[in-house]
């Protein structure tokens, strides 16, 4: 009797030290299931891979939110909504999407773009767009007749933004006065590039302009030496631009090297 009672004693403190360590493990027991401590933690990295930082009212919110999951969890598995063919559908639908994005983030890891790739890429757009900018307005219309018309108008003294802010077939600048803004010549079509070229500051063109988008009046108000950004202002945009094109080109290479019947 007393040997029992001692052993009844021994398994009694054992289970006294084995409970904290398995509540350590656990957030909550709901309806008498465990909730582990792992969904809160995996809960906390996906918050904290968006960039916002896990505070500790954050965490209680986290807990509350597990906590929530798990109670309708319950509720839809006592529904038999698990066992649906549209759930299960989703589900694998669900699976694919991780596990892509787990390959790509993968690549990416393993496949980082360097500085001297950021490098190259600033170097690139700097030999593309130096030299000089122009800023200059325009007034788009359907027909060379239009066009001409306006340029008199214009030389016998009405104002060149009033007409465009009236007539202009162009959304984003008409409302503007014309108003392209300083830009690379480079950026508009070649005919239009070629016609601003010839200008001198305060001019503007004596004949229509045809392009692919219809017939131009072209003013130049000013010009200047391009005002391109610093590598460290755009490094992180760049370094972004080039990781999705690396990833474009994995894209392709898997799909062109698998077996499609």
């Amino acid at each position: 009797m007393k040997q029992n009672f001692v052993s009844a004693l021994a398994v009694a403190a054992l289970l006294g030290t084995l409970a904290p360590a398995a509540l350590a493990q656990n957030i909550a027991v709901v309806n008498g299931k465990a909730v582990p401590k792992s969904r809160m933690d995996a809960l906390s990295q996906q918050v904290a891979k968006s960039g916002r930082p896990v505070t500790p009212e954050m965490e209680g919110e986290l807990k509350k939110e597990v906590i929530a999951r798990e109670i309708f969890m319950q509720e839809a598995q006592k529904a038999g909504l698990e066992a649906t063919e549209d759930f299960k559908a989703q589900m694998e639908l669900a699976r694919q999407t991780l596990l892509i994005r787990e390959l790509f983030m993968d690549y990416q890891k393993k496949n980082p773009v360097s500085d001297a790739d950021i490098q190259a890429e600033y170097d690139r757009f700097v030999a593309a767009n130096s030299g000089k900018e122009y800023k200059a307005r325009h007034i788009l219309v359907e027909t060379e007749d239009e066009a001409k018309a306006i340029i008199g108008q214009i030389k016998k003294g009405k104002k060149f933004e009033d007409i465009a802010k009236k007539s202009s077939k162009d959304p984003g600048s008409g409302a503007n006065g014309g108003d392209l803004d300083w830009a690379n010549p480079n950026n508009y079509a070649k005919e239009f590039a070629d016609a601003l070229k010839g200008l001198t500051k305060g001019k503007m063109t004596d004949t229509p302009v045809k392009t692919e988008f219809g017939y131009h009046v072209i003013r130049l108000d000013d010009l200047r030496d391009a005002q391109l950004p610093k590598l460290q202002d755009v490094k992180p945009q760049v370094a972004q631009q080039l990781q999705q094109q690396k990833l474009k080109v994995y894209q392709d290479q898997l799909r062109a090297k698998a077996k499609v019947e």
